[in-house]
């Protein structure tokens, strides 16, 4: 159970629990003091509290669902990377005079076989935002990624992205060091690796920001994270000129792990701990670790071409649908 002062970033459907949490506390803090054996009340509510958090997380709207992708306290990248990984080693640079540091990636062993990783990094506060220009990677860190990834598939290592941003730098500078041109050249040479690879969305997956390291055999999606063309604000704010009617936008645009599993874009759904990852972040990145072995066991039973395959045919009928006639 997440200690109170854990809670220091408190969303608002978390309140009643919280509330009755606290209310344990004072309870238990008061026998203590006045020498009063209440355990089998503590023990109801902490029962209560029990399916309160069971009710809560089992039936989060998609603006909810987007609240927990974007926690301060969510595990991040290199969160993961630390967790998961034997041996870690970060690189940087694009080799053109950039290192994004919203983009990261290194070398790094995962149950003893070498592996490339890399993934957006957000801050754990505002001036790490900041410096980490919240997640948002430039030309450079796009440019670096691929990089990585070349180094990779040269070598006959695996490699393995963590998704987690609102989308990719809009700035002007962005745009003159030629922001398009990186993602898409991602997505090209993505296709024609002959490696795994295995992409994950821990956090938040926004439109081609996320796409620029999002072609894999396999994606992987953390239970409450999000995967969207668009911000459900800018989707709103483009629709109906209104932000506020972000939640009707996350509805409509299907962006939870369920809906993605669903129209056949997501192959894995990964639960999280009951309260989100952020509330037991060791035992969210134990889960990951085993779907990451487990479908990296399997593509590594197959040959490059089939794998190269696999990855087309998977993109490739995303967004197919039959239309029935009368």
């Amino acid at each position: 159970m997440p200690t109170l002062e854990s809670r220091t970033f408190l969303l608002d459907f978390e309140k009643p629990l919280v509330d009755l949490e606290k209310r344990i506390n004072q309870i238990r803090q008061l026998a203590e003091e006045n020498e009063v054996d209440v355990s089998d009340q503590i023990r109801q509510l902490e029962a209560r509290a029990g399916q309160l958090r069971q009710e809560i997380f089992s039936s989060l709207s998609p603006a909810q669902r987007l609240q927990l992708a974007r926690h301060p306290r969510r595990p991040s990248t290199l969160d993961y990377i630390q967790a998961i990984s034997d041996q870690w080693f970060e690189l940087h640079g694009d080799r053109c005079g950039y290192d994004d540091p919203a983009l990261v990636g290194g070398m790094g062993r995962l149950e003893g076989h070498p592996v490339v990783m890399l993934g957006h990094q957000k801050g754990r506060d505002t001036k790490d935002n900041v410096a980490r220009n919240f997640g948002m990677a430039s030309p450079g860190g796009y440019r670096k990624a691929m990089r990585l990834m070349e180094h990779a598939n040269r070598f006959g290592l695996p490699i393995l992205t963590f998704i987690d941003t609102p989308g990719a730098w809009a700035g002007v500078k962005a745009e003159e060091l030629g922001q398009g041109e990186a993602i898409a050249y991602n997505l090209r040479e993505m296709f024609r690796l002959d490696v795994p690879i295995i992409c994950t969305v821990i956090g938040e997956g926004g439109s081609g920001g996320a796409l620029g390291i999002g072609v894999g055999d396999r994606l992987l999606m953390l239970e409450h994270a999000v995967y969207t063309v668009a911000t459900p604000e800018a989707c709103a704010a483009i629709l109906w000129k209104d932000s506020s009617k972000a939640p009707q936008a996350a509805s409509a645009l299907k962006i939870t792990s369920w809906d993605l599993q669903e129209l056949g874009i997501v192959d894995q759904i990964l639960t999280e701990p009951l309260g989100g990852a952020h509330s037991e972040p060791l035992a969210a990145a134990s889960i990951l670790k085993q779907a990451l072995v487990q479908n990296l066991e399997m593509l590594t039973q197959m040959n490059p071409g089939e794998r190269r395959e696999l990855r087309y045919q998977k993109f490739r009928s995303i967004g197919v649908f039959t239309e029935l006639s009368d």
